[in-house]
């Protein structure tokens, strides 16, 4: 019986696999693993991904937050500023398991390479960068 639920366990994964590297949802957690926090602001996610409308960047990253990889992170009512994003999406530790499962964090590294050098971000863009955000006990999968 083992056998049956390790082969059902592994079809979930590669269907997991499949659901997650499918482009309009990887993009988005490429952008949250090369975030300088680790926690991008919806905005933030959808000015990396211009071509894709508002609606489809927030459907799929609702797709991804179901499947259990990303988790939305907000900030408490105290923290928020005005002006300023309070929520933040973020890989799920599930979520970063299944990545480094299947060599897919390999890139992390290069991602926030090409980020640091994006030279062209809007004025908003960078201030939704230095916003808050949740500290590292609220989330641990930030570096």
């Amino acid at each position: 019986m083992s056998t049956d639920l390790g082969t059902a366990e592994g079809t979930e994964s590669r269907e997991l696999v499949r659901f997650v590297t499918q482009q309009t949802r990887f993009a988005p957690i490429n952008n949250i693993l090369q975030h300088p926090e680790k926690l991008p602001s919806m905005y933030e996610l959808k000015e990396l991904n211009p071509r894709v409308s508002d609606a489809t960047a927030y459907k799929h990253i609702q797709k991804l937050i179901d499947a259990g990889v990303v988790k939305e992170v907000a900030l408490d009512g105290n923290q928020r500023r005005q002006g300023y994003p309070w929520k933040f999406y973020g890989l799920s530790e599930e979520g970063r398991e299944l990545l480094a499962e299947h060599n897919l964090l390999a890139a992390e590294e290069p991602l926030q390479q090409i980020y640091d050098t994006l030279s062209d971000k809007p004025e908003k863009m960078v201030k939704y960068e230095n916003a808050p955000r949740p500290n590292k006990n609220e989330h641990p999968n930030r570096k």
